[in-house]
C-alpha cells in the first residue's frame, strides 16, 4: 500500500493469519463460540491485548476487553470492536478484521504516544454469530442490558447458556442488572459481506442503518392423496401453491428494492409433509426472511403478503394461514455526527468511500440502542462471506483501520469540546 497509512499493516495480517490458523481440522475457518477453540483465540486476542499494553478483563456477559485509560476519567468511554466467534466452514474475517482493527487502533495510539482524554476499550463481544444455543449478540445484548432472561435457560450438549456464559469468564449472577452507561460512542469495522465496494471500486462503506430483520412464517395446508391416481385438475397441492408464493415473493421484493433503501426477502426454510415421492403434499411450512432498511418498506410488504395469500390460495384450491411474524426487529440507523465524523476520517486518509445500509445483523445494532454508535465496511472478495471463499485484501482492512484510528482521535477531541466540568470535579454532557 503506497498511502502513509497511521496503523500497522503487517501487525494486522499477522494477527487475522493467527487466529485462521486456530480452526476445526479440515473445517476452514471454523471457531464457534463456547468451543474449546474459541476459548484459544480469545487466548491469543487476550495476550495481543496486554502485550499492547491495555487492562484486559472478561465482563458479566462474557465479552473481552481490553481497557486504555484516558487522560481524564470520567468523561466516558469510546468503545471500538466487533466478534471472534464464527459461523461452521467460514470465518476468517467475518468479525475477526473488526477486533483486530480495533486492536490495531490502539497500538498505533502508543506508537505515536497520543493520550486520548477518554478511555478506550476494544471490544471482542461474545457470540455475535448464532450460537449453539441458537441466538446471536449475545455479548452485545448482555454488556447493554438487553438479553432476555430466558435465554439465559436455553440448553445445548446439556448445558445451559447461563453455562457457557460462565465457562467463558463472564458472570451470569450479575448479567442482567448489567448496564454500560459510560459508553460516548461506539465504531466497528466489518467486511461488507456483499459486491457493492468491490464492484464499484470504494475503499469504505460507511453504514447508514442496519436492515431490520423480519421473519415471517406461512404455513400451506392442501389435502393428501395418490399421486398416480388423483387427476391433474383435481388436485389440492400445497407445494404448487407454495412454490408459486416463492415467486411472487422473490418478484414483490426485487420491486421494493428498486426504490430507494436496502430490501430483500428470502425463503430460507421450506418444509413438506408427507414428503413422500407418491403422495400429493398436503402441508408446507415456510420460513421468508426480510429485511429492510426503511420500516415502511417492511410494513408495505407485510400488508401485500397477508393480502396475497388470500388471493393465492383461492386460486389453488389450498388453505393459507395469515402469515405469522416469528420475529420483527426494527432497522438501527447509524448515528448521523459519527457517520459525518467516518466521511472525514476517509476523506484524511484518502479513502474512496460511499453510503450504504447493511443487509447483515450486527453488534453495532445493540449498542446503538444505548450509545451513539456506527460502523464502516470494507470489501471482501465476489462479496462472499459466511464461507470457505469468505477473503478480504489485508491492503483494505488496514486502509479501514486508519479510517477507525483517525475518527477514534476526532471523536475523543469532539466529544471533549461538549463536556462540562462541574464543581465537584465530575462531568456531564
Amino acid at each position: 500500500m503506497s498511502r502513509n497509512l497511521p496503523v500497522n499493516a503487517d501487525r494486522i495480517a499477522l494477527d487475522i493469519d493467527a487466529l485462521a490458523g486456530i480452526t476445526e481440522p479440515g473445517h476452514p475457518w471454523t471457531r464457534r463460540a463456547f468451543s474449546p477453540l474459541f476459548l484459544e483465540g480469545r487466548r491469543y486476542i487476550e495476550a495481543r491485548m496486554k502485550a499492547a499494553g491495555l487492562e484486559t478483563r472478561i465482563d458479566a456477559a462474557g465479552n473481552l476487553i481490553g481497557r486504555r485509560a484516558g487522560a481524564k476519567p470520567g468523561l466516558g468511554t469510546i468503545t471500538v470492536g466487533s466478534h471472534s466467534d464464527t459461523v461452521p466452514d467460514g470465518g476468517r474475517f467475518d468479525g475477526i478484521a473488526g477486533v483486530i482493527s480495533a486492536l490495531e487502533v490502539a497500538r498505533a495510539l502508543s506508537d505515536r504516544d497520543i493520550q486520548l482524554d477518554h478511555d478506550l476499550e476494544i471490544v471482542d463481544f461474545l457470540a455475535e454469530e448464532v450460537s449453539i444455543f441458537g441466538v446471536s449478540c449475545i455479548g452485545s445484548r448482555g454488556m447493554t442490558g438487553q438479553l432476555p432472561e430466558a435465554w439465559l435457560s436455553r440448553v445445548s450438549d446439556g448445558r445451559d447458556l447461563s453455562k457457557g456464559i460462565l465457562e467463558v469468564g463472564g458472570d451470569p449472577s450479575a448479567l442482567l442488572t448489567q448496564k454500560r452507561p459510560d459508553i460516548a460512542g461506539f465504531l466497528e469495522l466489518h467486511i461488507e459481506q456483499g459486491p457493492v465496494l468491490e464492484a464499484e471500486g470504494k475503499d469504505v462503506g460507511i453504514v447508514t442503518a442496519i436492515a431490520g430483520i423480519t421473519r415471517i412464517e406461512v404455513t400451506v395446508e392442501g389435502r393428501a392423496d395418490h399421486a398416480g391416481t388423483t387427476p391433474m385438475d383435481r388436485r389440492a397441492d400445497a407445494l404448487v401453491a407454495a412454490s408459486q408464493l416463492v415467486l411472487d415473493i422473490r418478484a414483490a421484493a426485487m420491486e421494493h428494492a428498486r426504490t430507494p433503501g436496502h430490501f430483500a426477502a428470502t425463503v430460507g426454510e421450506f418444509r413438506i409433509e408427507p414428503n413422500a415421492a407418491n403422495v400429493v403434499p398436503s402441508k408446507v411450512v415456510l420460513l421468508i426472511d426480510g429485511r429492510a432498511e426503511i420500516r415502511s418498506d417492511m410494513e408495505a410488504f407485510c400488508q401485500w403478503l397477508d393480502g396475497h395469500v388470500v388471493t393465492l390460495a383461492a386460486e389453488h384450491g389450498v388453505s393459507i394461514k395469515p402469515p405469522l411474524r416469528v420475529s420483527d426487529n426494527l432497522p438501527t440507523p447509524g448515528d448521523l455526527g459519527l457517520l459525518d465524523t467516518l466521511e472525514q476520517a476517509c476523506d484524511t486518509v484518502g479513502a474512496r468511500h460511499r453510503r450504504m445500509a447493511s443487509g447483515a445483523g450486527h453488534d453495532t445494532a445493540w449498542i446503538a440502542k444505548v450509545a451513539p454508535a456506527a460502523m464502516i465496511f470494507v470489501p471482501c472478495r465476489e462479496g462472499r462471506s459466511h464461507s470457505a471463499d469468505e477473503w478480504a485484501e489485508n491492503d483494505d482492512i488496514a486502509l479501514g483501520a486508519a479510517v477507525l484510528f483517525e475518527a477514534v482521535c476526532d471523536m475523543d477531541k469532539s466529544l471533549s469540546n461538549i463536556i462540562q466540568e462541574k464543581p465537584d470535579g465530575t462531568h456531564t454532557r
